[in-house]
């Protein structure tokens, strides 16, 4: 599991900073731009941009936690975090799809249910690691932002202007964990 620790941290690190590519370029314009002209250029773009930063990084921290409290794995463990890693590594393309084309209801659908298939995924990977153990908070931590993902991409299909702020919603996992643990104490092992 180490070596899959580095290994994401080079994936995270990539896949991060290649969602600024999709930026427009200075050379994009005829002439010097106009504040008009750069928030036009710039302001979807640099939307799409904070919240894949954001999920991303989430995301990897949520990883990072996840090796720490289970450092070993089985094979299929393995390979499911690679899947995982790998619908890390595709984020930059729906970033920039989403990015050029914010506001349409099939590329935020698109774009939402890719978010959803990383958090499900990264949710599948916390129930294996928390196997055997009565940790309520780690739980709802984990689970928390797929029902919020779920939720905002329901909403992108007939709102995408909206889903936008509901997605943003899964930043409220630490939130649900700790209400979860206040609810459900851990269980002694």
């Amino acid at each position: 599991m180490r070596r899959l620790e580095a290994l994401s941290n080079t994936i995270f690190g990539v896949a991060m900073t290649l969602l600024a590519y999709d930026l427009p370029k200075a050379r994009g314009f005829a002439k010097a731009p106009s504040w008009i002209d750069l928030a036009n250029a710039y302001a979807q773009p640099l939307i799409a941009l904070m919240i894949s930063f954001i999920v991303a990084g989430m995301f990897w921290f949520s990883h990072h936690r996840r090796l720490a409290v289970a450092p070993e794995g089985s094979r299929g463990e393995v390979f499911l975090n690679l899947i995982f890693l790998l619908s890390i590594i595709i984020l930059p393309v729906t970033n920039g799809l989403y990015g050029t084309y914010r506001l349409d209801s099939v590329v935020a659908v698109v774009y939402g249910v890719h978010l959803t298939f990383v958090a499900t995924l990264n949710a599948l990977l916390w129930l294996l690691a928390l196997r055997g153990r009565g940790d309520p908070e780690l739980l709802a931590t984990a689970i928390f932002p797929v029902f919020a993902l779920v939720f905002g991409t329901v909403m992108a299909a007939v709102a995408p202007f909206v889903a936008q702020f509901l997605w943003c919603l899964a930043f409220g996992a630490p939130l649900a964990g700790w209400l979860a643990a206040r609810r459900w104490p851990p269980r002694a092992n």
